[in-house]
């Protein structure tokens, strides 16, 4: 029997190949929770990798194969997560506990909002995490059944497509590349992690100008009743001096 780790990608090619990655990437584009804990980005590109050939050793996986079932799995899966959204996101996410989870579902909501179906669902992709919760809640949201599946269609060909290209573009072309594909996988889980913090970083400097906003509104508003209450002040003040006046005036 072989053992398999279905979050090692090493693991995942060696025992299953092309099904694996369409099994795995099914599951990390569209089961909310699972597929939080599997591999996308480190799995497609270390695929596209074993599917480049060299003089000593032939390719190990067919590169038809991975793309087609990389692009099955991204679409398919996409699909299922809109479904399990359309019925009964809403309440699976209410009952989880993990932070990361509601976290992701918070982002993809407000991406959504934001950028508009087509930008979102295309984008999202491309981001860890945030792609895996993104179906689902646009399930929840009751996002169009058409335009979601275009637009999660091409997402998914377009990221699924990109990523085992670039491994097997690399594989080809840079001798012994096995030798160094543990450091790739760092870096591509690295420039995955970048929109994912380019957001954080762009969401915090929008809080604290909406802060700034709001503090220098707030000192405005407490000048102005300040300004309002010492004209009222005067105003007071010479009323009652105009009244100490007639008073004076009308007596003997």
């Amino acid at each position: 029997m072989i053992a398999v780790n279905p979050m090692d990608s090493a693991s995942v090619l060696a025992a299953f190949g092309a099904l694996g990655v369409l099994t795995v990437i099914f599951a990390e584009s569209g089961l909310l929770v699972v597929g939080f804990f599997l591999p996308g980005d480190t799995l497609l590109f270390p695929a596209g990798v074993l599917c480049a050939g060299t003089a000593q050793q032939p390719p190990r996986l067919a590169l038809w194969q991975v793309l087609l079932c990389a692009a099955v799995g991204a679409v398919a899966g996409g699909q299922v997560g809109y479904l399990i959204g359309r019925h009964g996101g809403r309440a699976l996410l209410a009952r989880t506990s993990s932070r990361r989870v509601k976290g992701a579902a918070s982002r993809a909501e407000e991406l959504l909002a934001r950028y508009g179906y087509g930008k979102a669902l295309v984008l999202g992709r491309f981001v860890p995490l945030l792609r895996t919760v993104l179906h689902p809640v646009a399930g929840a949201l009751e996002v169009p059944l058409r335009p979601f599946t275009l637009w999660q269609s091409v997402g998914g060909v377009l990221w699924s497509q990109v990523l085992v290209l670039a491994g097997f573009t690399l594989g080809a072309s840079v001798p012994q590349v096995n030798d160094y594909l543990l450091l790739l996988v760092v870096a591509v889980v690295v420039l995955s992690l970048l929109p994912l913090l380019l957001e954080a970083a762009r969401t915090r400097r929008e809080r604290r100008g909406t802060q700034d906003r709001q503090g220098r509104q707030e000192r405005r508003d407490r000048q102005e009743r300040r300004d309002r209450q010492e004209r009222q002040e005067r105003q007071d003040r010479q009323e009652r001096q105009d009244r100490q006046e007639r008073q004076d005036r009308r007596r003997p």
